[in-house]
């Protein structure tokens, strides 16, 4: 099992790249079906899902808009618990569906935030896309319209993902080892 080193942390492979792109395409395949017809706002959170969004967006044969917004809300291995958006929404949502890319919801409390900031601009729908979801963790309910992948409450790193901005640029997803 191939395992990387991030500052003091060991992290082991737990999902290569062919399975996260294969999911990526299923799940770029049901927006497609779902969104036929439609030009969707695609509303990316940075940093973590830089890569996803990339990934899916060239899967995407929708007319669509892409644009970012920057949340945070961890600090090391651990969610602060306080979110502060840094970049915020910049274009007029009104009347459109609104698609939000996320690299993963854990506590759920970041999309939470985000959804209730969104709403305020009355667009026609929004549905939550993201990469990893972790059940075990969420405290709050979430409609989450497309996942690609379930994961245990494990802290991971990879593919957009980081532990104190490291780790990014790896195309598997790796979990830390005990």
């Amino acid at each position: 099992m191939e395992t990387i080193t991030i500052k003091d942390k060991n992290f082991a492979v737990s999902i290569p790249e062919k399975e996260i792109l294969r999911q990526v395409a299923r799940v770029a395949a049901e927006i497609n079906r779902d969104y036929e017809g439609e030009t969707p706002v695609f509303l990316a959170v940075l940093n973590g899902a830089f890569l996803f969004a990339a990934d899916l967006l060239r899967e995407i044969k929708l007319p669509c808009e892409i644009h970012f917004v920057k949340l945070t809300s961890y600090q090391g291995l651990h969610s602060t618990g306080t979110i502060k958006e840094v970049i915020g929404l910049a274009t007029d949502i009104t009347n459109r569906p609104v698609i939000i890319i996320e690299d993963i919801v854990d506590s759920g409390m970041t999309m939470a935030h985000i959804l209730n900031t969104l709403r305020t601009h009355n667009p026609k729908s929004i549905d939550i896309c993201t990469l990893l979801l972790k059940p075990g963790a969420l405290k709050v309910q979430l409609d989450i319209r497309y996942c690609a992948l379930e994961i245990p409450n494990d802290f991971i790193v990879g593919y957009g993902l980081d532990y104190d901005g490291l780790g990014r640029n790896t195309r598997d997803i790796y979990t830390l080892c005990n």
